[in-house]
């Protein structure tokens, strides 16, 4: 029985699962074997249903609260859902889930043999999002992404059984160059939530003062300071996509898929010359599919 039949999706289930057109890159297309996409979709879930309580976007009516065992009075506290989340989480591994979406997560942890560690980087990850706004360093923002980012690419590895120490290291410069991209392109959206995600001592280097970035068009100083992070995010996709290579057939194509989204959005910022502030760049199809081409090809 696949994941997605063992539950029964309500409207908030559904929403958070509608999620995934957004993404910059597929997340489980058409092309893979259904067991595979099931196993995708569902981690997905997952860390869709995590970044949304993280960054308060949870769909209205509370049902997710109620899901995880939230009184009304403390629905809106982040820190709160995170804590009641990471109980829940850890009943996947050794109990019975109360929310759907970790319902759905169960069998696919079970199929796949997968440790909680990765799923509890990402909780982590979004309990940091409320602690901490500002990031000193790049490599500060590099210790956020391993919690944020790098865990997905681990556990696509994982569930299509081809984890290794290599391709690991491959994965994680991939993910963290898709985070360095996504900041970016949502960098006037971040700062509505009173958070940065430009190293304070490149903001200062590029003579950015905090207040530039809610201009409603990008100075001259903001562009060159977001065109010095996209080259350091196109490094890392480019130091990962030898992953692509190591492995075959549709995982290649799926591989391909998630690196070629990276470069295609750092394209489309350079395009409007990283003018971010008005709203994040998105990436054409006709780009994406280049991208893929160039990565299969070897090119990237």
């Amino acid at each position: 029985m696949s994941a997605s039949s063992r539950v029964r999706p309500d409207s908030t289930t559904g929403a958070t699962l509608d999620k995934a057109a957004d993404e910059n890159f597929p997340v489980a297309p058409a092309f893979l074997p259904r067991a595979w996409r099931d196993d995708l979709m569902a981690v997905y879930g997952f860390a869709r249903l995590v970044d949304d309580i993280g960054d308060g976007d949870l769909a209205p009516g509370g049902a997710d609260a109620r899901h995880l065992g939230v009184s009304p009075e403390q629905a809106n506290d982040r820190l709160v859902l995170l804590d009641a989340f990471e109980a829940d989480l850890r009943r996947v591994f050794d109990g019975e889930p109360k929310h759907p979406l970790l319902s759905a997560l169960q069998p696919t942890v079970r199929r796949r043999s997968l440790t909680p560690e990765p799923f509890l980087g990402l909780v982590a990850a979004n309990r940091q999002d409320q602690l901490v706004t500002r990031y000193e360093t790049f490599d500060d923002l590099l210790a956020y992404c391993e919690l944020s980012a790098n865990p997905v690419g681990r556990l696509v590895l994982a569930i299509t059984g081809t984890a290794t120490p290599e391709r690991i290291r491959r994965s994680d410069a991939v993910c963290t160059g898709l985070q360095i991209v996504e900041h970016l392109q949502d960098v006037a959206e971040d700062l509505g939530r009173d958070r940065i995600y430009l190293p304070a001592e490149d903001m200062k280097q590029f003579h950015v003062q905090e207040s530039d970035l809610a201009a409603s068009t990008t100075g001259a100083s903001v562009r060159a300071l977001v065109a010095f992070e996209a080259e350091r995010a196109l490094r890392l996709l480019n130091e990962g996509t030898p992953l692509v290579g190591s492995v075959h057939g549709r995982l290649k194509l799926l591989l391909a898929g998630f690196v070629a989204g990276g470069k295609a959005a750092v394209h489309a910022i350079s395009a409007v010359k990283y003018d971010v502030l008005p709203g994040p760049p998105k990436p054409t199809k006709l780009r994406l599919l280049r991208e893929v081409g160039a990565t299969l090809r070897g090119e990237g």
